[in-house]
Parts: C-alpha cells; structure tokens; sequence
C-alpha cells in the first residue's frame, strides 16, 4: 500500500497562540509551514515558532523549528517550518489541506474562504462561513477555545486578561521609537520600578512584582507605544517556557474543526 503523504496544515503566524495551535497539528501528524514577517512583533518569544525566524531555529517544548529560505526546502525538512511570506503567496503555491490564520491583527489582512479545505480564523476580525469555515474564541473566560461555525468571535477590547488582579499594568510598552537593549531577561523575576531595558536611552520599568514573561527581540525596529514585553504576577519562572492554557485550548478547537471537516469528507 502506497502511503498517504502527510496533511500539509499552513498556519498565518508564528506568535505564541499560534504556536499553540501549530503544536497540536504538529502533535497529531501534520506537516506544518508557519508563514511571518521579516521581523516579527512577537514578545512571548521561548514558547514561539515565531523565534526561529531570529535564529535560524528554535524548540518550543519538544518541537523543533526550522527557518527555511525556499518552499523546496518545506519538503525536505522533517521538522516544524517557518517561511518569511508576510503576503501569504505560499498558499497557493502549496495548496494546503488546512490553513489557520492566527496573525492576531483584529482584523482580516486577507485570508479567504476559498485558500483551502478547511479555513479556520482566530480571534475577532473573521466570519465564520463568510470568510473563513469556523472561528476560534480566543477572549478568556467562559467561551475561550469555543468553536464558532457561525458568526464572529467576541470583538476586541483591547484590555489583556486578568491575572491576580492585573491587566494593562502587566505589559511593557515602548517608551520611544528605538532598539530595545535589553537589562533582563526572559524568566527573570522582577519587582516594582525594576529596569528590565531601555530604549533609545528611555527607561522601561516594571510596574508590578512577577516574572518577566516575554520581550521583543532587540533587532526589531520599534515605535513609540509599542507592547514589547509582558510580567507575569504569578511569577512562576517554568511557565515561560511552556505553551499556555489559552494557546492549548485555541490548538485543541482547530484540531475539533479538522475533525470535523474528516467527519464531512
């Protein structure tokens, strides 16, 4: 018997909801190419695919991550794939059995309904059987990885979630248009007005005691206003380097939409 060639499942997004998902299709068989920007605006960079496009590569858990140059190279390689394709032009080109736009604008930047058999979107921006099959609630609370076949997901607030109390205080925004030179890294533990970087010279500190979950890399151009960094008050320095509930449960509700599309076929 001729084995059957892998599902090829092209995710829009390498940050770290969309590894979460990447992670669960990687898990159940899939042949997996994330599609980024030239310098992405990623902040959770340990638990994200996104941080191979950095580096040349990255393991995220027990998940490699290769950047490759070329879609000749998608086939060759054996583990997760990262493509610098802002424009998405490598959809077409690979006619993927599914494809997960989790680019996280709030917005849909262009992923259609007809890019592939089964088209999920995540977050609020998309419509299921309009633009996209189904959508993915990516808000916490009640409704968080609910599967939406039609309809939107809850729109955007603009207000993170809640952690022991703290929303807004709990991110790092850019101070000035710059470079970040970092002070801290990711997995350190920080309390209140500590320095954790700098940009353009301005200081970024912290307003609340945790661990410093997440920063943007150095190389990325940033303005002023900026998220580029993120404290956990729970300041439990594991948790940073393992893919999150939230990011977990939107992977699991794709993975409910590839069954079902197996269950239609």
């Amino acid at each position: 018997m001729k084995p059957q060639r892998p599902k090829i499942a092209i995710v829009r997004g390498g940050g770290d909801l969309a590894t979460g998902v990447i992670y669960r299709l990687w898990s159940t068989g899939h042949k997996i190419l994330s599609l980024e920007i030239e310098k992405p605006l990623v902040v959770r960079r340990a638990v994200s695919a996104a941080n191979a496009v950095f580096d040349g590569s990255c393991m995220v858990e027990d998940m490699y991550v290769n950047k490759i140059n070329s879609l000749e190279e998608f086939y060759q390689n054996n583990n997760v794939s990262i493509f610098v394709d802002p424009h998405g032009n490598s959809i077409e080109k690979l006619s993927p059995d599914v494809l997960v736009d989790c680019i996280m604008a709030k917005y849909n930047t262009g992923t259609d309904i007809n890019m592939a058999p089964l088209v999920v979107g995540i977050g609020p921006g998309f419509t299921a059987q309009k633009d996209v099959h189904y959508v993915v609630e990516t808000k916490r609370g009640h409704t968080l990885g609910r599967l939406i076949s039609n309809g939107t997901a809850i729109p955007n607030t603009g207000v993170p979630g809640m952690e022991m109390g703290y929303t807004i205080e709990r991110l790092l925004r850019s101070p000035s248009e710059g470079f970040l030179k970092p002070i801290k890294e990711i997995g350190d533990h920080v309390g209140i007005g500590d320095l954790i970087a700098t940009v353009n010279g301005y200081p970024v500190n912290a307003k609340i005691k945790g661990v410093l979950r997440g920063l943007i890399h150095p190389s990325v151009l940033l303005s002023k206003g900026l998220k580029i960094g993120d404290i956990d008050p729970r300041d439990v320095s594991e948790h940073c380097f393992t893919i999150t509930d939230k990011a977990l449960a939107i992977g699991g509700a794709v993975l409910e939409a590839v069954l079902k599309k197996q269950q239609e076929s």
